[in-house]
């Protein structure tokens, strides 16, 4: 049997071992520090001890494990991924780049590599933000762009990130100390599963990412008047479920008309006091606008801005318009993409580069440090959804080429 799909075969075996530890038994949930998510995180710090590598949870929740460099003045490299999750999640987003480079680490320690560099493999804590609507938590910290004022969020229940940070056994004094310093990274790598259809059309098992589209996410609070739905005449409404209709109609178009260069998506609605028989008057829903082009981001932001304004004015309905988050695109770092370039042309696979719509942990850490990715092919490109699937040969082909790059780059440095 080929060593890689030995490897492959163990990777698979603690993803799925991971995805058995859920909030949720008829589904896969792990949200920021819930019990399930700190047993999923011991489990995987059990894993990196048994691997030889030095481990600790940092104050955020991070899960750490460094394999040591003896040369002097070493920089650290970074292989990283998420392990929280979204609600009724697939398997392999975020815990596929995990565990990844936990089978990496553990043949460099088996081999007794010397390093010229410190490797640190970080099993991030929440990338997805479902808890407290504040994605890159994990990786916001280890990069040092933590936002104290983060720590007043509050989640659903009313408990602060302060509290869960406290609950789970962290400090919050501590979160800025659990940062590596800018002077000291010498880059970062995630493989991640696509996300997208392109690498399964093509039957394409790995993908070079060389930039990672921006996001602008809005919420939308359309306030008219409730009324009762027999006594209030059609023409006197103001109804703002159908303000908010035509609203999205129009994103959904606008998206449609711009799909060379953007996406725009409305995911979220709410009805306030919603009842079959009450006009309603109030409905809040969310705008989704990712584009890699940071220009055009800002000009459909805008132009979107306007156009639902201008709907809301015609219907007389009081739009509130609240910008929640922003990130700017990333444009994957050069010399790593040429490396991991490389690195799958030498295995043997086409070099198809991509652009990732989705964000990922990568996004904060490339103000602070080189970033490079690796995509995997999934099932029909699925995500986010329990029928998420990668194939055993495809998990094979990411291991290949992981570890080709990583040879590479120490060979590089050294």
């Amino acid at each position: 049997m080929d060593a890689y799909v030995h490897r492959a075969e163990q990777l698979l075996q603690r993803i799925n071992t991971l995805a058995a530890i859920s909030e949720d038994q008829s589904c896969i949930t792990r949200t920021f520090g819930t019990p399930a998510f700190l047993a999923g995180s011991a489990l995987v710090k059990s894993w990196m001890n048994a691997a030889g590598l030095e481990t600790r949870i940092d104050s955020i929740g991070n899960v750490r494990g460094r394999l040591i460099s003896l040369r002097p003045g070493a920089k650290t490299f970074v292989i990283a991924s998420h392990i929280d999750t979204v609600v009724n999640a697939g398997k392999f987003d975020g815990p596929l780049g995990v565990l990844l480079g936990l089978d990496l680490l553990e043949q460099l320690v088996q081999r007794r590599v010397e390093l010229p560099f410190h490797i640190e493999l970080i099993a991030f804590s929440d990338e997805e933000g479902c808890r407290f609507h504040t994605t890159y938590l994990g990786s916001k910290v280890v990069g040092g762009f933590f936002e104290a004022d983060l720590l007043q969020k509050r989640d659903a229940a009313g408990v602060t990130l302060a509290e869960a940070v406290a609950t789970m056994g962290g400090d919050t004094q501590q979160l800025t100390h659990d940062a590596i310093p800018a002077d000291n990274w010498l880059g970062y790598f995630e493989a991640h599963i696509e996300q997208g259809p392109v690498l399964y059309e093509r039957a394409i098992p790995v993908a070079l990412v060389t930039a990672i589209a921006g996001q602008q996410r809005v919420e939308m609070v359309f306030k008219g008047m409730a009324g009762h739905v027999g006594t209030v005449p059609m023409n006197m409404r103001q109804d703002a479920l159908c303000c908010a209709a035509e609203a999205i109609l129009a994103i959904e178009q606008f998206g449609q008309d711009h799909q060379q260069t953007l996406v725009a998506t409305v995911g979220k609605l709410d009805i306030r006091h919603a009842a079959s028989n009450v006009i309603p008057g109030e409905v809040v829903c969310s705008l989704d606008l990712r584009s890699a082009d940071e220009a055009r981001l800002t000009w459909a932001y805008h132009v979107l801005r306007e156009k639902i304004e201008t709907i809301a004015d015609q219907r007389v309905i009081t739009l509130t318009w609240n910008l929640i988050q922003q990130t700017a695109p990333v444009t994957c770092d050069a010399t790593l993409n040429s490396l991991l370039a490389r690195a799958i042309a030498d295995s043997g696979y086409p070099v198809v580069s991509l652009v990732s719509g989705a964000g990922h942990d990568a996004v904060p850490i490339s103000k602070v440090a080189p970033a490079t990715m690796l995509f995997v092919r999934c099932f029909k490109g699925i995500s986010h959804n329990p029928l998420e699937s990668v194939e055993l040969p495809d998990l094979a082909a990411a291991l290949r080429v992981a570890e080709r790059f990583l040879t590479q780059l120490i060979s590089h440095h050294s």
